[in-house]
C-alpha cells in the first residue's frame, strides 16, 4: 500500500478503464491502463490473456466494480446440492441456469457467449438478457460447478444462488397455447378474406358453383376458429353463468356463436355468404387483445417466499471440521458458522464471536443489533461483523422468519380488482339481450318471422363488444410499456386501474424513502491530516457500520498500527495510535456533556482533547420533500416504520399530524393499521421493501415493493418500483388516471359504432359486407386511439 501525501487528496480523479468509476488515490496500473481496484484489474488481465478484449469495443467501460474477495462456494462441491441446482446432467455434460445481476449491456452478452474461450470445458452458453440469466453447458468431469461459479465471479459476473433455485418451479402462465390459437385464427382469417373478395366486389360473372364452393370452404375454415381458437370464451362464459356472473366473455361468446350459426344456415341453404370473415376477424383480434393483456414481466417475481432470501447451504461445524450442508438437513443442536454478510437461516443461540446483526429486512430497524454470548439470534438477520458460531434451536421450517412469512394474517383478504370492463359487462349483456329480443318480438308480432330471426341475430352480431374488449388491453398494455421504461413494473394490467383509484398512501421508512448509499455525514470540529489518519486507523478495526462510514468519509489511505484496541458494544472503541489514546463513541463513553440526543452522533477524543463529533443522518431519496409536497395535495399520507423516531423532525412537514407517523411498528402493527384505514373506506397503497412490510403489502389495495435492484429479493406485491424511479410516483399515478380516461373515451367510440350498427340491425337490414367493414373499422379505430392517446398523456406527464 502506498503512503500518500495530503496533496494527493486534491488531485484529479482518473476513471477506471474497466468499470468507469473514479479511481481512488491508490490506483492500480497495468498494461498502461488505470483501474480502481485489484478486482477490475484482474478481470482485464483474464480477458487480455484470452484475447477477449473486444469486450470493450461494444461499450465504453462496460464492466462493474469488482471485489478482490470471492464468496465461499465450497458447498457447490456437495453432490446433493449441485444435483438440485443443475437443470440436466448425463455421463459427460451438465447444464445449469444461473441468475447474474451484473448483466446490463451488449458487452456482457458478448463476453458470456464466449466463455468457451476462457475455459475449453465450457461447451456453450446462452443468455436471456431480460431475465439476466445465462444457461451454461459444461463438461462436469473436467470442470466442476464450483470452479464454474468462481470463474464467473473472477471476470465480474458473480451469480446469485438462493434456496429458491433448488426448487425448480414451472411458470404459472404459459402463453404457448394462446399463440397457437392466434396462429390458427390468423391463418383462417387470411384465407377467408381471400375467398370472400368476389362477394365484396359483387362480381356478377362469378359462377354460382364457385360461389357455393367458396362458401363451404369458408365454413371449413370457421370450424377450427370457433371450436379451437374461440373455445376459451365459451368456457369462461359458461363458468361465470354457473356462478351467476355476467362478464364480458358472455356477449363475446354469444356473438361468436350466433355468427357461426347464421353463417351455417345461410351457406347450407344457399341464401347468402354468411359472416365467416367477420367471425374469423373477431376471434383473431380478440385473441391478440388477450395476448397483449397477459403479457407481463416474466423475469420478475411478484410472489416471493423466504426461500429466495435464504442461502442454498450452511456451514456445519463438527469438532474442528467445517462442512457445507443443504439447508433442509439442518437440525436442532447443530453448530453452524456464519461469516460476514451471510444470512442466519434458523433461530439460534450465539456460542462464539462478536455478533452484530442487521435485522432491517425483517423488523425495519436500520441500526444493527449487538448480541452477547448465550443470547437468541433469530433467523433472517445478516451478520455484518466477524464470523460467529451459532447453535440451532429451531429448524428452518419453524423459525421466526418462516412463521412470520407463513402468518395466516399475512395472506390477506384482498378483493379481486374490479376493472371498468367487468363493471360495464354486467349491464352491457343485459341491455344487448333486451334489444335483441325486443327487435325480434317487434317483427314477430308484425308477422315477419324471417325478419324477426334476422334482426335478432343481427343485433347480437353487430353489438358484439369487440372494440370494448380491446380498448382496455391495448390501453393498459401501453401504460405498462411506458412504466417499464421508467423502471416501474406492474404484476398485470388490472393494477393500472387500481392505481388510478388510490386515495391514501402508506410509506415504510428504511429502504423505501431512504437512499441505499448509506449515511449523510457531517463533522463539527477541526481535524488536521495526522488526526484524520489517527481516527481512520482506529475506526477501520471496527466492523460497526458507522465506523466503516467514517473511514469512507475521511478518505485517507495512510494507516498506523493500533495497540490495546478495545470495543465496547453499544458504547464505542478506543486504542493507542502513535502513542496517543484515541477514543470514538457516545458522549457517556467519553465522559463529556452533550445536549445532542440523537443516536446518530459519534464523538472523538484524542488523548484528553475533545476533537469534535460526527453526525450521521440517513440519506433520503432524491427529491423526497418535493415528492411528498406533490402527493400530499391530493392524497392522504401515512408513515409506518419499524425504526426509531430520530427523523421525525425532518418528516413532519409531509406528515403534519401525529396520527400520520408511527415508529417502532411491528409487522402485525403495520397490517392492522392498513386494515383500519380500509375500514374507513380508504383505498390504500402501501410502499415497502422488507419482510416486515409483507403483511401490509398484501393487505393493502395496492402493494408496491421498492427496491434498488429489481431482481433482488422483495416481498410479495402487486408492483415493483426501482428506487431510481421513486421520485416519479406522482406521474405514475396521474398516468394511471389518464389511462382510465382513455378507456372511458374509447368505450364511447365503441358505443357510437354499436349504435350505428344497431340502427340497421333492428330493421333486419344488416348485410355481411356491412358487418365486414364496420367491425374491423371499429377495431382499428379503437386500437389506434388508445395507443396514440396513451402516449400523448405520457408526454404530458413527462414519462417519455
Amino acid at each position: 500500500m502506498n503512503n500518500l501525501s495530503p496533496q494527493a487528496e486534491t488531485e484529479a480523479l482518473t476513471q477506471c478503464y474497466h468499470c468507469g468509476n473514479d479511481c481512488p488515490d491508490e490506483q492500480y496500473h497495468f498494461d498502461e491502463k488505470e483501474f480502481c481496484c485489484i478486482g477490475c484489474q484482474s478481470v482485464y488481465q483474464i480477458l487480455s490473456e484470452n484475447q477477449l478484449c473486444n469486450y470493450y469495443a461494444y461499450n465504453n467501460t462496460p464492466g462493474k466494480t469488482q471485489s478482490d474477495k470471492l464468496s465461499h462456494y465450497d458447498y457447490l462441491d456437495e453432490p446433493k446440492i449441485a444435483g438440485a441446482l443443475v437443470d440436466y446432467t448425463d455421463d459427460t455434460i451438465s447444464i445449469i441456469t444461473l441468475y447474474i445481476p451484473a448483466i446490463h449491456c451488449s458487452s456482457c452478452l458478448w463476453l458470456l457467449e464466449h466463455l468457451y474461450k476462457i475455459n475449453s470445458s465450457i461447451v456453450s452458453s446462452r443468455i436471456d438478457f431480460l431475465k439476466k440469466q445465462v444457461s451454461i453447458t459444461f463438461k462436469h468431469h473436467e470442470f466442476s460447478l464450483r470452479e464454474l461459479v468462481i470463474m464467473l465471479s473472477s471476470i465480474g459476473y458473480e451469480p446469485v444462488i438462493s434456496l429458491q433455485d433448488v426448487v425448480k418451479e414451472q411458470n404459472k402462465v404459459s402463453d404457448r397455447d394462446l399463440i397457437k390459437k392466434i396462429a390458427v385464427a390468423g391463418f383462417c382469417f387470411g384465407n377467408v378474406m381471400l375467398l370472400s373478395f368476389p362477394e365484396y366486389f359483387g362480381l356478377a360473372s362469378f359462377e354460382h358453383q364457385f360461389k357455393s364452393f367458396f362458401g363451404w370452404l369458408n365454413l371449413v375454415f370457421a370450424i377450427p376458429v370457433v371450436f379451437y381458437s374461440g373455445r376459451d370464451y365459451f368456457v369462461s362464459a359458461w363458468k361465470n353463468l354457473r356462478n351467476k356472473v355476467l362478464n364480458l366473455d358472455f356477449p363475446l361468446a354469444l356473438g361468436i356463436a350466433i355468427m357461426f350459426i347464421r353463417s351455417v344456415f345461410e351457406i347450407v341453404i344457399g341464401t347468402g355468404a354468411g359472416f365467416v370473415d367477420t367471425l374469423c376477424g373477431l376471434v383473431f383480434f380478440l385473441l391478440i387483445g388477450r395476448w397483449v393483456q397477459q403479457r407481463t414481466y416474466h423475469h420478475l417475481s411478484f410472489e416471493r417466499d423466504y426461500r429466495s432470501y435464504f442461502p442454498v447451504a450452511v456451514t456445519l461445524l463438527t469438532g474442528d471440521t467445517e462442512k457445507p450442508i443443504p439447508m433442509d438437513e439442518l437440525k436442532i443442536g447443530d453448530r453452524i458458522l456464519i461469516r460476514n454478510n451471510e444470512v442466519i437461516p434458523a433461530d439460534t443461540i450465539l456460542m462464539k464471536g462478536d455478533a452484530l446483526i442487521d435485522f432491517s429486512f425483517v423488523t425495519g430497524e436500520s441500526s444493527p443489533v449487538q448480541k452477547v454470548l448465550g443470547e437468541v439470534v433469530y433467523a433472517g438477520g445478516r451478520q455484518i461483523n466477524e464470523a460467529i458460531e451459532l447453535e440451532v434451536i429451531k429448524p428452518v421450517s419453524q423459525s421466526y422468519l418462516t412463521s412470520l412469512w407463513n402468518n395466516e394474517a399475512f395472506e390477506g383478504k384482498r378483493k379481486k380488482i374490479d376493472t371498468f370492463s367487468d363493471t360495464v359487462s354486467r349491464y352491457f349483456s343485459v341491455v344487448l339481450l333486451l334489444i335483441a329480443f325486443g327487435a325480434a318480438a317487434f317483427w314477430w308480432i308484425n308477422g315477419e318471422n324471417i325478419k324477426a330471426w334476422e334482426s335478432f341475430t343481427a343485433v347480437l352480431i353487430i353489438a358484439c363488444p369487440c372494440a370494448l374488449a380491446l380498448s382496455s388491453p391495448f390501453t393498459l398494455s401501453a401504460v405498462l410499456s411506458i412504466f417499464d421504461r421508467n423502471k416501474f413494473y406492474l404484476k398485470n394490467t388490472a393494477v393500472v386501474e387500481q392505481l388510478a383509484r388510490i386515495n391514501t398512501l402508506v410509506f415504510d421508512k428504511t429502504g423505501t424513502i431512504t437512499a441505499p448509499e448509506g449515511f449523510k455525514i457531517s463533522f463539527e470540529g477541526d481535524l488536521n491530516y495526522e488526526e484524520k489518519c489517527l481516527i481512520s486507523s482506529l475506526a477501520r478495526n471496527s466492523g460497526h457500520p458507522l465506523s466503516r462510514e467514517m473511514v469512507k468519509w475521511i478518505k485517507i489511505n495512510e494507516y498506523f498500527p493500533v495497540s490495546f484496541y478495545k470495543e465496547i458494544p453499544g458504547k464505542g472503541i478506543e486504542g493507542i495510535v502513535k502513542n496517543k489514546l484515541i477514543r470514538i463513541g457516545s458522549a457517556s463513553f467519553l465522559n463529556i456533556n452533550s445536549v445532542r440526543t440523537d443516536t446518530g452522533t459519534v464523538y472523538i477524543q484524542i488523548d484528553d482533547h475533545y476533537a469534535g463529533y460526527f453526525s450521521f443522518r440517513q440519506r433520503w431519496r432524491p427529491g423526497l420533500k418535493e415528492l411528498f409536497g406533490k402527493l400530499s395535495k391530493s392524497l392522504g399520507m401515512h408513515l409506518l416504520s419499524g425504526d426509531q423516531d430520530t427523523e421525525r423532525e425532518f418528516l413532519l412537514p409531509a406528515f403534519p399530524w401525529e396520527n400520520q407517523m408511527h415508529f417502532k411498528q411491528s409487522p402485525q402493527n403495520k397490517l392492522d393499521y392498513i386494515k383500519a384505514l380500509q375500514l374507513d373506506n380508504k383505498k390504500v397503497m402501501m410502499l415497502g421493501d422488507g419482510l416486515n412490510d409483507a403483511g401490509a403489502l398484501k393487505q393493502s389495495d395496492l402493494g408496491i415493493a421498492v427496491t434498488d435492484n429489481i431482481n433482488n429479493f422483495s416481498p410479495g406485491c402487486d408492483a415493483i418500483l426501482d428506487g431510481a424511479g421513486f421520485e416519479k410516483l406522482p406521474r405514475f399515478i396521474q398516468q394511471a388516471k389518464d389511462a382510465v380516461k382513455v378507456i372511458h373515451i374509447s368505450f364511447g367510440i365503441s358505443l357510437t359504432y354499436n349504435v350505428i350498427g344497431l340502427f340497421f340491425a333492428v330493421q333486419g337490414l344488416l348485410s355481411p359486407l356491412f358487418a365486414a367493414i364496420l367491425m374491423p373499422l371499429s377495431t382499428v379505430t379503437i386500437i389506434s386511439f388508445t395507443s396514440i392517446a396513451t402516449h400523448l398523456f405520457a408526454r404530458k406527464n413527462k414519462l417519455i
